[in-house]
């Protein structure tokens, strides 16, 4: 078994694997992968670890913490701050591996890990491979077996830790530097929704210092509102602070700050679709090419050929994006929830830095960003989601493989299915696409519907 989703190891706090037993153990297998991988005996390995406004996080923070240490590896403590600040931070202290404490969109019960590598990316499948190996080992042995599988060193090898008190400036001027000097935001109005999660303070700070006038919203985290009807997955509140405030523009982070939406002046939602639609055809120069997944629109896929840039798709994920990017020398890349990629700034998702280059494109063209989507038109979409009481693969049962087969038929030039696994849960997820929004509607449900049946 893995241990590991798309997205990391992530489940509900207090529920296996999310309990501090593991966590202690996962810190201390991979604090070992890290050593065996040391090519510099003369350092000890080290990581940092950030975190975002969860309660739990400090429960898994101190378990980690003393499961490197355990290893021999030295911890560097950031504090809350956006999923990219850890990966950016990884690479600044030149950390062997940086740890991210969240569980990104989700509510505040649930929590998770996510690894980078010391370069800032996301953990490449050996290492991953690797730890997941020595975690089925270490978790399957017995209680007497541990002090085997996981010795205690001498004292002297342990690691240590420290915090790093000026990680949110370090973080704020990295994002500062990927906005044109040129220019500044003095003449806009600002909403920014923070999600009560890990940019509460960063992100309003980024745009205040750049000139903006600021309207924070969903900016005073307590530990277990974290996304709570607010953020990237629940947008309207920051529609409704757009019309209100006659704002110019507003922008909403998940709770881990590596996903955006926007909202423009008259309130309507802009997504990851539209911002790559944006970033891709309006940028003083022209995307040669754009990564989407599984999940992007086709209305993406037909502007972009309108544009002549490139379109490919990944599997859903913005680690898969990354490949895919690297893999054809391509510099933006994203998903319709909003992690964007612009690898020219940023080695990773993050939903202020890509705020930030849309408000550039607005700068630059005079123009507001309702205006800069112009000529990208959303296919209707209809996703519904089917929960099964355990796993299975609706692609091994022949009746719905054929009636599968069917609606793609049904939807040959005009639309597209898509019938996928959730890889964190029990469930199959039935997307539909077409130019008939009604039919759109009826062949998601009827699909649904005959997965349930048949999978129950």
């Amino acid at each position: 078994m893995s241990y590991f989703g798309t997205d990391g190891i992530r489940g509900k706090f207090g529920e296996s694997p999310i309990t501090p037993d593991f966590i202690l153990k996962l810190g201390y297998v991979t604090g070992r992968v890290l050593i065996e991988n040391n090519d510099n005996p003369a350092r000890k390995p080290s990581v940092v670890i950030g975190k975002d406004t969860r309660l739990s996080g400090y429960v898994i923070e101190g378990a980690l913490q003393a499961g490197f240490n355990a290893a021999g590896v030295d911890v560097h403590m950031l504090g809350p701050l956006p999923t990219p600040a850890i990966a950016h931070l990884t690479r600044s202290f030149n950390a062997d591996a940086g740890v991210v404490i969240s569980a990104s969109h989700n509510p505040y019960y649930d929590n998770g890990i996510k690894l980078f590598s010391g370069d800032g990316k996301k953990l490449t499948d050996e290492m991953q491979n690797s730890i997941n190996d020595k975690l089925k080992a270490i978790m399957s042995a017995s209680e007497a077996d541990n002090n085997v599988i996981m010795p205690i060193l001498d004292p002297a090898q342990l690691g240590k830790n420290n915090r790093i008190n000026d990680a949110k400036g370090r973080y704020i001027e990295f994002c500062k530097g990927s906005f044109p000097y040129q220019y500044d935001l003095s003449h806009l109005t600002v909403v920014v929704d923070c999600a009560n999660g890990a940019g509460y303070s960063v992100a309003p700070r980024v745009m205040r210092e750049l000139g903006a006038n600021v309207i924070a919203i969903n900016n005073t985290p307590d530990g277990i509102n974290i996304n709570a009807d607010c953020g990237s997955t629940h947008p309207e509140g920051l529609q409704k602070a757009v019309i209100e405030h006659e704002a110019d523009v507003g922008i909403a982070l998940d709770g881990d700050g590596d996903r955006i939406v926007m909202v423009d002046e008259a309130g309507n939602l802009v997504d990851g679709d539209g911002i790559l639609y944006v970033l891709a055809t309006q940028c003083q120069t022209k995307a040669k090419g754009v990564v989407g997944t599984l999940m992007s629109n086709m209305g993406l896929e037909l502007a972009l050929k309108a544009a002549d840039i490139k379109f490919t798709r990944a599997k859903v994920g913005d680690r898969y994006v990354m490949h895919e990017l690297e893999a054809n020398g391509w510099i933006l890349g994203g998903e319709p929830s909003g992690h964007i990629l612009c690898l020219d700034k940023s080695r990773t998702g993050d939903a202020i830095i890509a705020g930030l280059q849309v408000l550039a494109v607005m700068q630059a063209r005079g123009k507001a960003l309702s205006d800069l989507t112009e000529g990208f038109e959303k296919l209707p979409q209809k996703l519904v989601n089917v929960r099964l009481s355990k796993m299975q693969d609706p692609f091994e049962h022949e009746e719905l493989v054929a009636a599968f087969a069917k609606a793609q038929a049904t939807l040959e030039g005009r639309g597209r299915l898509l019938i996928r696994q959730s890889g964190t849960e029990p469930m199959i997820r039935v997307m539909v696409e077409s130019d008939d929004e009604i039919e759109c509607d009826v062949l998601a449900n009827d699909l649904a519907d005959h997965i349930k049946a048949v999978l129950g």
